[in-house]
């Protein structure tokens, strides 16, 4: 059975958290609105970013757990990102996906003892909507799209939570980094200041 709720809806989330009584929870929602700049940003955007990615996702987690103690059993799995994990300059995406990340280490060590498993999934590029719901501008979408590489699909990371649901009881997949072959982190990028003042007017 499908039920479609808006994540950001509280009141929903709980009636169907007791309702269902999941024993998997994979908060896979989020979005990445004000990934340009943060000082150009708009309020609306960094809140519903905000919220979608970090307190929704908290909600989630705190509607379902009380089945999964009681019975203990279950499994949360949060999406998050290699953004979360490394810098990049999409600050207030890579906050939220940072939060999730710390809060996925930590979940672990709160739920010791009650059988739940907590796994973190930090993909690297993949191939979804995530700029056409991300940016605006038609031009800077259209760059952002192409990343000239051969980019994770929505199977492999799928592929990714089923193996981590799949293995044995006594086994917990914390965290599993996925990204393109071509596809790499770290580096430096070096971006020349270009300023109209000279360093005597400085």
């Amino acid at each position: 059975m499908v039920h479609t709720l808006d994540v950001r809806d509280r009141e929903a989330v709980a009636s169907l958290a007791a309702s269902v009584r999941p024993d998997v929870l994979v908060n896979n929602a989020g979005l990445g609105r004000a990934i340009g700049s943060l000082w150009t940003a708009n309020v609306e955007d960094i809140e519903r970013t905000v919220d979608t990615n970090v307190t929704s996702a908290i909600h989630l987690i705190r509607a379902v757990l009380p089945g999964m103690v009681e019975s203990n059993r279950g499994h949360i799995v949060n999406l998050s990102s290699v953004a979360g994990l490394y810098a990049s300059s999409a600050a207030l995406y890579g906050a939220t996906k940072g939060a999730m990340h710390v809060l996925s280490l930590n979940l672990r060590q709160e739920l010791q003892g009650t059988g739940i498993k907590v796994t973190e999934i930090c993909p690297g590029r993949v191939g979804t909507e995530f700029y056409d719901v991300a940016v605006d501008d038609p031009t800077v979408r259209a760059k952002a799209k192409n990343s000239g590489a051969e980019e994770l699909t929505a199977a492999d990371v799928a592929d990714s939570i089923v193996y981590a649901l799949s293995v044995p009881w006594r086994v917990n997949i914390g965290m599993i980094e996925l990204m393109p072959t071509e596809q790499t982190y770290g580096g430096s990028v070096f971006a020349p200041v270009t300023s109209s003042v000279s360093d005597s007017e400085a």
